[in-house]
C-alpha cells in the first residue's frame, strides 16, 4: 500500500512538469510560421510530399503554428541540408526535406560538405521509398539484363540519387549506363527523357514518380521500369516481375555492397532539424509527424493524390542513420568506390 502511494506521489510530481514543458512548447509555436526547406526544385516528388504534409503538420504542433514550403535545391539536397544546419535559426522553426542520401554525404559521398550531417535531429521519414530505373520503349535496352550489355544514355544531376544509383550499378554490376551529370533536379530529367535527350535514368521514386507521371507507364506509356534498387522491392513491382538490381550480383560481395546502399532508402524522405534545436520541441515535432501521418483527412488527401505513406517516426529514423555511421570502414569504403564516376 505503501509503495503504491509513493509511486503515485511520484506520478503526481511529475506531471505538472510534463505539461509544463508542453505548454512552453505551445507558448512557442503560438503565432509563429514554421518553414519546411525542401531540398529538391518543385515539381517533383520531395516538392508534393512536404506541401502535402505541411497542410496539416500544423494542427499538430502545439500552438498551431502555420507551415509554409520553399524549395532550395542543389547540390544533391546538401545546399537545403547546409542551411538547416548553419544558417537558419535553431530553434525549430524551420525543418529541411532533404534526400536520404544527403544525410550520409561525408560517408559514402563525393561532394564536400561544410556541416555534420550526423548531428541532425531527425523527425521522421514519409515513407519507405523504392527508387527504380527507368527507360524509354524506344530505347535499345528492353530489360535490366539487357543494360548490362548494351549501352543506355541515363540522365543525372550531380550529388543525387539520380547519379548515385546509376553509378553503383555501373562500378558493381557492370552495367553500361553513359551517364549524363548536369541536369537540375528530376523534373529538367523527366523532360529530357520525354523529348529523347536521355534514354533513361536511375533513383527516382516509385511511389512519387508512378503518381506525378502515370501516362508514363502502362500498355500506351513510353517509360518501362527496368528495374528497382531497393532490398526488398515494391509489392506492385514484385508481382509484375521487375527484378531487383541485387539480383544480378554475381559475389556476395557485391550483394553486400548494394545491399548497404539500397537500406538507405528506408528512411527514404527524412525530415529535420538542426542539431541545436531544444529537445522538448524536437519531442513536439516528431510526435506531430507521426500525428499528421495517421491524420484521417491528411491519409485521405494522400491517397487521392496516389501518394505511398509508410511513415518511420523520428526515433527509430535516427537509429537507421546511425547505424550507417557506425558500420565498418572496409564495407563503407567500398561503397563509396562504387559510387565513383570513371576516370
Amino acid at each position: 500500500m505503501r509503495l503504491a502511494s509513493l509511486c503515485i506521489a511520484a506520478l503526481l510530481a511529475c506531471a505538472p512538469r510534463v505539461v509544463g514543458a508542453q505548454d512552453a512548447v505551445a507558448q512557442f509555436y503560438r503565432g509563429k510560421q514554421v518553414s519546411i526547406i525542401v531540398g529538391t526544385a518543385a515539381g517533383g516528388g520531395y516538392d508534393a510530399y512536404a506541401r502535402f504534409i505541411a497542410r496539416h503538420y500544423g494542427d499538430h504542433i502545439p500552438g498551431n503554428p502555420s507551415v509554409v514550403v520553399s524549395n532550395m535545391p542543389g547540390a544533391g539536397s546538401n545546399l537545403a541540408a547546409y542551411h538547416v544546419a548553419a544558417v537558419a535559426p535553431k530553434d525549430g522553426t524551420v525543418i529541411g526535406a532533404i534526400f536520404a542520401g544527403a544525410l550520409l554525404e561525408p560517408l559514402i559521398g563525393t561532394t564536400t560538405v561544410r556541416h555534420d550531417p550526423n548531428r541532425f535531429q531527425l523527425l521522421g521519414s514519409a515513407n519507405d521509398d523504392v527508387y527504380v530505373c527507368l527507360a524509354r520503349k524506344d530505347a535499345p535496352v528492353k530489360t535490366f539484363a539487357e543494360a548490362l550489355e548494351t549501352p543506355l544514355i541515363m540522365g543525372a544531376s550531380m550529388a543525387s540519387s539520380s547519379a548515385d544509383f546509376a553509378m553503383t550499378l555501373n562500378n558493381v554490376l557492370g552495367a553500361k549506363f553513359k551517364v549524363v551529370i548536369g541536369y537540375n533536379g528530376s523534373r529538367n530529367i523527366m523532360l529530357a527523357m520525354e523529348k529523347g535527350e536521355v534514354q533513361g535514368a536511375c533513383g527516382f521514386a516509385w511511389p512519387s514518380i508512378s503518381v506525378t507521371n502515370p501516362d508514363w507507364f502502362g500498355p500506351n506509356g513510353q517509360m518501362r521500369v527496368l528495374a528497382q534498387t531497393h532490398v526488398q522491392g515494391y509489392p506492385g513491382l514484385n508481382q509484375e516481375g521487375v527484378p531487383r538490381a541485387s539480383e544480378f550480383a554475381k559475389t556476395p560481395e557485391q550483394r553486400e555492397i548494394m545491399e548497404l546502399f539500397f537500406s538507405h532508402t528506408s528512411f527514404g524522405r527524412p525530415y529535420l532539424v538542426a542539431g541545436e534545436v531544444p529537445a522538448d520541441r524536437v519531442a513536439a515535432l516528431r510526435k506531430a509527424f507521426m500525428e499528421t501521418m495517421r491524420d484521417p483527412e491528411f491519409v485521405a488527401e494522400a491517397k487521392r493524390a496516389g501518394l505511398d505513406i509508410d511513415a518511420v517516426d523520428g526515433v527509430e529514423t535516427q537509429r537507421l542513420v546511425r547505424r550507417f555511421y557506425e558500420t565498418s570502414p572496409d564495407i563503407v569504403g567500398k561503397v563509396k568506390k562504387a559510387l565513383q564516376p570513371p576516370q
